[in-house]
């Protein structure tokens, strides 16, 4: 980002390269040209040469105050730094874990609700970082509009699911069926509302800034927004496809922490100086063997496999069905080293322990660049971490940096390679429509199945 530049500082091009056409013309030269020559100049003046700023005009932002509990600091007050950090986070991990297997208990609809929030604390975090950066500037509704349009983006894709996977509910709702009939056009509307009051937010000698923190606002909706939104559409597939991929992502975070921790001595990459190759291979390995456990672990149970639908009639999201092919115990040859290896010829598995391979080595090997980028932010802003939510781990959005990316992929996976027609889902769609329009898709239905002999036509009388 981009800063107004402070009067007085050197020339810019246009300033420097004007002075000497100047002096080299005779008196009552071309008074057009040096007049085109001053509007460029206070142009420069009022706008500043924001295109010429280092990393070293970047303000500083204060270091977030240390928010470790009392309890803590005394217990660990006769380690090292080094250690104590080491039993900050530890612990502080476990308390987390702890919590997201209660969430998990507690249903799909929980697990929801902890993706808005979650959403909404790392949209605030990184909002705040650009409010905090520019604060001197005293841009008007910056942060009134950021929040607006992040309500409305989150009316725009949750309206969607609401419309997708609650047909049946919203059927019976005379209100909702008007919001879900117009829902697009509700949102677009929403979105120009905001779009004509940051035009009329404009001010002078702010106008390329504002411009900025718009672009700021609209690119931390993209990363956060619309990548929540696919993590709740992938656990809509099955609680599987929310738990194995984030819980990869947890499990090479851990580990290459320990590893890097215990045996770390070469660097990885200049943005991360702690990231070293020995954490990044152990990690890897470690999620892959950890991907493949818990798949085989989950696979046994309809409360992960099954897709999350919500039920009219009990009024809640349930999770039963015939598990599909994919959750069942299949037999596999094995290939011939690994027969050596194994001393056996078959081996039995779920076919979701071969797609958590996939997944498992996505985070481990592509899903750290997520927190890569993360550093490079942070870095370009002079900060250590996004917030100081959680001592010795920083901010939400430092633990949840990876888990974006992985939802990306992990929907991408499933639409290429895994989804198919979902008969429920159709059904759904099939019960909004008007009586006609379903008695005509039941006759030509009928006749295609009379085709191609699968019902027997009616005998005529």
């Amino acid at each position: 980002m981009l800063e107004l530049r402070h009067r007085g500082s050197c020339p810019g091009p246009r300033e420097t390269e004007s002075l000497p056409h100047r002096e080299g013309e005779a008196a009552g030269g071309d008074h057009e040209t040096e007049s085109t020559s001053d509007k460029e100049t206070d142009i420069d003046d009022r706008y500043g040469d924001l295109d010429s700023r280092t990393d070293s005009d970047i303000p500083e932002i204060p270091p977030s105050s240390d928010r470790t509990p009392e309890i803590l600091k005394k217990a660990l007050s006769g380690l090292s730094s080094r250690w104590k950090n080491w039993w900050i986070r530890g612990i502080l991990t476990l308390t987390m874990i702890s919590l997201f297997f209660l969430i998990i208990y507690m249903g799909s609809f929980m697990l929801m609700l902890l993706v808005l929030g979650i959403q909404v604390k790392c949209f605030h975090e990184i909002i705040t970082i650009g409010y905090r950066v520019y604060h001197s500037y005293d841009l008007p509704w910056f942060r009134t509009l950021s929040w607006y349009f992040l309500l409305c983006v989150n009316y725009f894709f949750y309206g969607e699911t609401v419309a997708d996977y609650f047909a049946t509910f919203v059927q019976r709702e005379e209100q909702l069926q008007f919001l879900i009939r117009y829902h697009r056009f509700i949102s677009f509307a929403l979105y120009l509302a905001g779009f004509c009051m940051f035009v009329l937010s404009l001010v002078k000698k702010h106008y390329r800034l504002q411009f900025y923190m718009f672009a700021w606002t609209h690119v931390t909706l993209l990363i956060t927004v619309t990548q929540s939104h696919l993590v709740i559409q992938n656990l809509f597939e099955g609680m599987i496809w929310f738990l194995v991929p984030i819980s990869s992502v947890i499990c090479n975070d851990i580990t290459a922490y320990l590893f890097g921790f215990f045996f770390g001595r070469t660097p990885l990459i200049k943005l991360s100086p702690k990231k070293t190759w020995e954490g990044f291979i152990g990690g890897f390995f470690s999620t892959v063997v950890f991907g493949f456990i818990a798949a085989y672990v989950l696979s046994k149970y309809q409360y992960f496999v099954c897709p999350v639908e919500y039920r009219s009639d009990v009024n809640s999201f349930v999770t039963e069905c015939e598990p599909s092919e994919l959750f069942q115990l299949q037999t596999y040859s094995l290939p011939p080293f690994l027969k050596a290896v194994l001393r056996q010829e078959r081996v039995s598995l779920y076919p979701f322990q071969i797609h958590s391979i996939a997944l498992s080595t996505f985070a481990s090997l592509i899903g750290p660049f997520g927190g890569f980028f993360a550093s490079g932010f942070k870095r370009a802003f002079k900060i250590k971490d996004f917030a100081n939510t959680i001592p010795g781990h920083g901010g939400i959005m430092d633990r949840f940096d990876c888990q974006y990316l992985m939802a990306t992929f992990v929907h991408v996976y499933i639409t290429s390679f895994i989804r198919g027609p979902n008969p429920s889902k159709v059904l759904q769609q099939l019960l909004v429509l008007q009586p006609e329009q379903q008695l005509n898709i039941y006759k030509t239905l009928k006749t295609h199945l009379i085709e191609k002999g699968i019902l027997q036509p009616a005998l005529k009388v």
